[in-house]
């Protein structure tokens, strides 16, 4: 296995410095998008009649082998700087911030119906009943998962396994995002690609929430308390970090649809509010960059 430190600490920075322009997104979309529509019509196709476990187990492996075959390809026969480019646009740091700064800005300004809009294009439960913290712990949460998903985890993969790794991981997390639920209609048919989700985080949600606690020197007695609570077997972990160093309590019920939802509760102390989510961010930031360091030393070490 040949580790790809020098590509992948440059595909952090360009990310952080440019993200993913509108305009390029307003022409031509984004691979998750791409993904996202084979998605839709492999399902539309598939999903229904008897075999839907079977076929949402053929729907991961034709999404996988695309998108980990196209980057294999580019790979291939690509110089090292269009490999670097193209691993920037499957890392989210920037617009994961950009996203949750959309929140605290009105948050922090009194404007609950602002914040409420700003966070429910990011999180699925109900937003209109949520007060000040409701707003404040959805998106505290978001940011704290979405940093596994969004960034440390196609890191992993890109780190051993190159551009294709990194592919797989963004086509597998969209399918579990898009197809992964409990309901009725995706139980059977997601089941695969909400296992290989889970597959795929093991290692990086560990790692993302040790990178929490690091830099806010505290908080691993309650992720190792708590995140076994968590619904997801790695959802909890970077999640229980974040409460454990903001001294918060996450989690709770919750509605979708209008149908209420009962979810562990992480970490103690009261309910987080602007100023928590201020203080989250600041932690973001500061994982982010002790990511980029723990990957530049293992670039300096080889």
């Amino acid at each position: 296995m040949a580790l790809r430190p020098e590509p992948l600490l440059a595909a952090l920075m360009i990310e952080v410095a440019v993200g993913y322009p509108a305009w390029l997104f307003a022409r031509i979309g984004h691979p998750v998008t791409w993904c996202g529509a084979l998605i839709a019509v492999l399902e539309a196709r598939w999903n229904h009649g008897r075999g839907r476990q079977v076929k949402g187990v053929a729907l991961l492996v034709v999404l996988v082998g695309v998108a980990a075959g196209i980057a294999y390809a580019i790979e291939m026969v690509a110089p090292w700087w269009l490999v670097v480019l193209l691993a920037a646009t499957g890392l989210a740091q920037r617009s994961l911030h950009d996203h949750l700064a959309r929140v605290e800005r009105p948050l922090t300004g009194h404007d609950l119906p602002a914040a409420r809009a700003a966070v429910a294009m990011i999180v699925g439960r109900d937003v209109h009943p949520l007060d000040e913290a409701g707003v404040a712990t959805a998106a505290i949460e978001s940011l704290a998962e979405s940093f596994c998903d969004g960034v440390v985890a196609p890191a992993f993969w890109f780190l051993i396994a190159g551009l294709p790794g990194l592919a797989a991981c963004k086509a597998i997390n969209t399918a579990d995002s898009m197809i992964g639920h409990r309901d009725d209609r995706y139980r059977a048919f997601g089941w695969a690609a909400a296992r290989a989700d889970d597959i795929v985080n093991f290692v990086p949600a560990r790692i993302a929430g040790m990178a929490i606690c690091i830099v806010g020197r505290g908080g691993v007695r309650t992720m190792l308390r708590d995140a076994g609570k968590h619904a997801s077997p790695n959802g909890g972990w970077p999640e229980a970090a974040m409460a454990g160093v903001l001294r918060r309590r996450l989690g709770g019920p919750v509605s979708y649809d209008g149908e209420p939802a009962h979810r562990a509760v992480l970490g103690s102390g009261p309910r987080p509010d602007a100023g928590d989510l201020t203080r989250a961010l600041r932690l973001y930031r500061a994982a982010c960059l002790a990511f980029w360091v723990s990957v530049g030393i293992v670039a300096w070490a080889r």
